[in-house]
C-alpha cells in the first residue's frame, strides 16, 4: 500500500522507512507527487501534524503520513518548540546553520545544570475517508554548548539525549531510532499504519 509522506526531506524519509519496516507499506514522498507542503500556521505539534497529513491527503486521494517535530528548551520557555526550523527567520540562508547558532547565542554563559530540553514529534495519519490519528513521542535531554558528530540533521550535534553520552549526531541511525522522539511518535502509531495497509490501497 503506498501513503504519501507529507516531507522532501530525504534523511527524515530514510528514517521513517527504517522505523516502519516491515510494516506492509511503501513510503512515496511528497515531492515525488509534484505536491507542494501546507502552511505550517499550527500553534502546537498536532495541530500543524495535521494540518500537514491533511493537506496531502486531500491532494492525493492517498493515505498521508506527517509529522511535526521540535526541540523544547526549559531556559528558554518551551522555545523553539513548533519553530523549531525556522527558528532564525526564513531570511537566514542555511538553516540548520542559523538556527543552531541563534540557540547557543541564547544559552551562552548558562551552566549545564540548567541546559534541559527534549526533542517532541508528533506523528499523524490521516486517510482518504478523513480518519485521523496521532500520536506523540519525547525524547529529554540535554543541549551541549561545543557539536559533535557528522550524523543526524537539525540541533542533533548539540543534543543529548539522557542516558547517552554522546550527541544524536554520533549515534548510529539504528541507535538514535530506538530513543529517539521520532522512532517513539512513529511506533505508536504504527499499528493504525498497518491496519489502514491491511484495508488494501493502490
Amino acid at each position: 500500500m503506498r501513503i504519501v509522506l507529507a516531507t522532501g526531506n530525504a534523511k527524515k524519509r530514510a528514517e521513517l522507512e527504517r522505523i516502519l519496516d516491515g510494516a506492509g507499506i511503501e513510503l512515496v514522498p511528497m515531492t515525488e507527487l509534484g505536491i507542494e507542503g501546507a502552511e505550517e500556521t499550527g500553534e502546537t505539534f498536532e495541530e500543524n501534524a495535521l494540518l500537514k497529513a491533511r493537506h496531502v491527503a486531500a491532494e492525493t486521494g492517498l493515505p498521508a503520513l506527517a509529522d511535526d517535530s521540535g526541540l523544547e528548551v526549559d531556559a528558554l520557555n518551551g522555545e523553539p518548540g513548533v519553530h523549531s526550523a525556522r527558528y532564525a527567520g526564513a531570511e537566514s540562508g542555511d538553516g540548520d546553520l542559523a538556527n543552531n547558532e541563534k540557540l547557543m547565542a541564547e544559552l551562552a554563559g548558562l551552566p549545564e545544570e540548567m541546559r534541559t530540553a527534549r526533542f517532541v514529534c508528533v506523528a499523524a495519519l490521516v486517510a482518504p475517508d478523513g480518519r485521523e490519528w496521532t500520536a506523540r513521542g519525547e525524547m529529554p535531554g540535554r543541549i551541549t554548548d561545543e557539536p559533535h558528530g557528522e550524523g543526524g540533521f537539525g540541533y542533533d550535534p548539540y543534543f543529548i539525549a539522557d542516558g547517552m553520552g554522546v550527541t544524536n549526531a554520533e549515534l548510529e541511525p539504528e541507535e538514535k531510532d530506538l530513543v529517539s522522539h521520532r522512532g517513539k511518535a512513529f511506533r505508536a502509531i504504527r499499528t493504525q499504519v498497518q491496519e489502514l495497509a491491511g484495508e488494501g490501497g493502490s
